[in-house]
């Protein structure tokens, strides 16, 4: 039970984000912000919800009441159980992109949709060119809390006028500093070596980002007017960065000062410093720098606490310093300019009437900024949002346990049994891979895709790097250069048995490129998909087959939602796009809404990559056509029982006969699990969802034979169902197909979760993969029939 007291304040808040002792600008700042807001409360009990990147977690203090595993899209929904049942009274959340699970950190909606309390998030990124999914996670996030904190005017003025968020909604809190003495700049020289040094400072976890060689470029003209300069760069390398490029930066910089012959003059102090340390590095810091690369970053923590300690400060002009060092309090240089920082410190260095006077003015304006004042604006908003609630409570609908069906976790055994050095084989003989057919474009297309979409949903998914290596691998070394187009099957003894494979899957391995674009863990693998997806588009424009042309939509979907303003890929969408339109056009009746005379196999593909293009074209005309098509195709495929019956590769289903009813194979029900969740996505009709649950429970059992075709058990995947009982091989298609359909529900239903916190207009467009819950809502598993 919280605390009982007499104050206004509420009796218990949760802070949400990192948290110390994990290595992170956020986690500082949490930590920050709940010492300062226990301080100025302390009758209120104040909590910590902390997020993981890692399954080991960190040695939180106590404050840490609950932990998220930043990929765990189950402790979500726990978390949200966990701060409604302990009455919580209001949530301040932390809001970074990256420290989310999910695309784009889209699993942080799947906490603010059915949290009970009031929140208020505090935005530390805004964006002025943000990509589609950021647009829509930030709208998601300015419609869900009840308070919206920003940290500079500039920040506020571009929510209400890019975003759309209503400026009432939104609150001005400057970055919290300590509140330091106006000390000397010699005062703590000596602990540190510098006596008799005029100290250029910069402090922070260190990335590529920061522009510290425009300071090291710099130093040899500062150094010719101040011989005794030097420049200390205090903090370790990011962690994220030293994961996938070690030291390399560091490296960079210490080579070049050896090369500039300044290497005397810079100083690196490669740690990770508590507060009191930090302080005292910046008292005895004559300038401070900030020569940050990113013109978006509308936050700094170090130029912050650079005014918080009356520093002289030169800076790039990103928007957070051209708002915090207007009217004297510091000066502004070029991007990427040495010359101009040498001009400005040497200045400065040079002019200590000047310096001094920027000092005071810096620290007189930061008074504002000191953690106890931040800490009363947070309160005070705590205590509006709470009133409000009071005379205006908003409805909260949680889903029945009994209409909830639990989806099991993704396992991944069975297909790293199928892959070996080369990629994944093709077919297996009950679970055995079976190597006398080798291996094929559209299965490792298919790994690569799940491989990656892996990340999104397990706990360490770290393991899966170097599978989705191995698949991208063997797509490079698949693509004929000399004919722009992808071979398809290989031997087992890694020989080619075609020069060119179908159009089909060139367009498998299109979506597989586009994902991976979009969604590669590195940067290596990001630019070696960018190079492959752009030698193998031209060809693809000549494609004929509705298959291939959708398929390659969707790479080309997901490419754009990483480069929204490729303008080859912008026009290959039309063109696609248009073409599949005429195709349905021509071939549609009302009672056959359906681009060819045959409905064969991958059916809901086609209607998905119409809806999909339609949205993000903004043709209306366009949607409709593929969710008709859809309709059409869901309630052929629906047995009068309810559960899903997909047309059987034996026959197909042609127009003016019968639907086949066997061979019935896994593929159908990915593909259909796929358009359904987009049609839902699109339209926010509930009833595409509970069709998405209907097909899905197919591979569970709900279907003609009731005999599960998932192994949940390895996951891997029986190959289909026939008259005569369950075709008992779990070959790579079969698996992928029961991996993709799961992981896609593990990560698309969450936007679905019933909550009234959303006007009409904001639920009308939703992320195609938003913040993930581990249920689909509907009718329970036990009706099936």
């Amino acid at each position: 039970m919280p605390p009982k007291h007499s104050s206004n304040n509420p009796a218990r808040v949760a802070v949400v984000g990192t948290y110390v002792p994990r290595r992170c600008g956020i986690a500082t700042f949490s930590n920050d912000l709940l010492t300062s807001l226990r301080d100025a409360a302390p009758e209120s009990d104040w909590w910590a919800v902390a997020m993981n990147d890692s399954a080991k977690g960190y040695d939180y203090p106590p404050e840490v009441q609950f932990e998220i595993g930043q990929n765990v899209i189950s402790d979500y929904r726990t978390a949200v159980d966990f701060l409604n049942m302990n009455r919580v009274e209001a949530v301040s959340l932390q809001h970074e992109f990256g420290i989310y699970g999910g695309r784009t950190g889209s699993h942080v909606l799947r906490l603010l949709q059915n949290l009970r309390m009031p929140v208020v998030t505090t935005l530390h990124t805004v964006l002025r060119e943000p990509s589609p999914d950021q647009r829509e996670i930030t709208e998601a996030i300015g419609s869900l809390s009840d308070r919206v904190v920003v940290m500079s005017d500039g920040a506020r003025e571009l929510l209400v006028k890019s975003y759309g968020i209503p400026r009432e909604r939104i609150a001005v809190i400057p970055h919290g500093v300590p509140d330091v003495p106006f000390l000397d700049t010699s005062y703590h020289k000596d602990q540190f070596g510098l006596v008799g040094r005029k100290v250029i400072l910069s402090f922070g976890l260190i990335s590529r980002g920061k522009g510290y060689e425009y300071v090291i470029e710099a130093l040899p003209e500062i150094v010719k007017a101040h011989p005794e300069a030097c420049f200390v760069i205090v903090g370790e390398t990011h962690p994220e960065v030293r994961k996938h490029e070690g030291e390399a930066y560091r490296l960079s910089l210490q080579s070049r000062a050896r090369e500039l012959g300044v290497d005397d003059h810079v100083v690196f102090f490669d740690q990770y410093i508590d507060k009191k340390t930090l302080n005292e590095f910046l008292s005895v810091a004559d300038i401070v720098v900030t020569p940050y690369l990113n013109r978006e970053q509308i936050v700094s923590g170090v130029l912050s606490f650079a005014l918080g300690a009356g520093k002289a400060v030169v800076s790039t002009p990103y928007w957070y310093a051209e708002e915090v060092l207007a009217g004297g309090r510091g000066r502004l240089v070029p991007f990427r300019d040495g010359d101009a920082i040498a001009r400005e410190v040497a200045d400065l260095l040079s002019n200590d009437v000047e310096r001094h006077a920027m000092r005071k003015l810096a620290y007189k304006w930061s008074r504002k900024m000191v953690w106890s004042a931040a800490a009363k604006e947070y309160l005070r908003l705590f205590r509006e949002v709470r009133g409000e609630r009071a005379v205006s409570p908003r409805a909260w609908k949680a889903t029945p346990i009994s209409a909830q069906l639990e989806l099991p976790p993704p396992i991944l055994d069975h297909m790293r049994v199928l892959t070996d050095g080369t990629g994944i084989l093709q077919h297996s003989r009950f679970g055995l891979p079976d190597r006398d057919h080798g291996y094929c474009t559209d299965d490792n297309a298919r790994a690569l895709i799940v491989s990656l979409m892996a990340q999104h949903v397990l706990r360490d998914a770290t393991e899966t790097i170097p599978l989705s290596y191995r698949y991208l691998g063997f797509l490079q070394h698949a693509f004929n250069s000399d004919k722009g187009r992808f071979r398809n099957f290989m031997g087992y003894d890694r020989t080619w048995l075609e020069q060119v494979g179908s159009e089909d899957s060139h367009g498998r391995a299109m979506w597989a490129l586009g994902t991976t674009v979009l969604d590669a863990p590195t940067q290596g693998m990001a630019a070696s998909a960018v190079t492959l997806f752009e030698e193998a588009l031209p060809i693809t424009l000549d494609f004929t087959t509705p298959r291939s042309i959708a398929y390659t939509m969707l790479g080309v979907d997901a490419y754009l939602r990483r480069f929204s303003g490729a303008s080859e890929a912008r026009r290959a969408r039309v063109h696609f796009a248009e073409r599949l339109y005429a195709l349905y056009r021509a071939n549609a009746e009302p009672d056959w809404q359906w681009p060819e005379d045959m409905a064969t196999y991958a059916n809901g593909l086609i209607p998905h990559a119409l809806i999909q293009a339609g949205a993000r074209m903004d043709r209306g005309d366009m949607v409709s056509a593929g969710l008709r098509s859809l309709r059409w195709l869901m309630d052929r495929q629906t047995d009068p029982r309810g559960h899903f019956v997909p047309v059987g590769c034996r026959g197909w289903l042609v127009r003016g006969g019968r639907q086949a009813r066997f061979d019935q194979q896994p593929i159908e029900a990915e593909h259909m699990i796929g358009a359904l969740l987009e049609a839902h996505h699109v339209t926010n009709d509930r009833r595409w969802l509970e069709d998405s649950r209907r097909c899905f429970e197919w591979f569970l059992g709900r279907n003609d034979l009731q005999q599960p075709i998932a192994d949940q058990a390895t996951g891997g995947c029986r190959d289909g169902l026939a008259a005569d009982g369950v075709n008992q091989n779990q070959g790579a298609e079969s698996t992928l197909s029961w991996l993709h359909s799961l992981m896609r529900l593990h990560i698309a239903v969450g936007a679905t979760v019933s909550t009234n916190r959303q006007t009409p207009a904001d639920s009308v467009r939703r992320l195609t993969t938003p913040a993930p819950v581990a249920r689909i809502a509907g009718s329970a598993a036990s009706a099936s029939h």
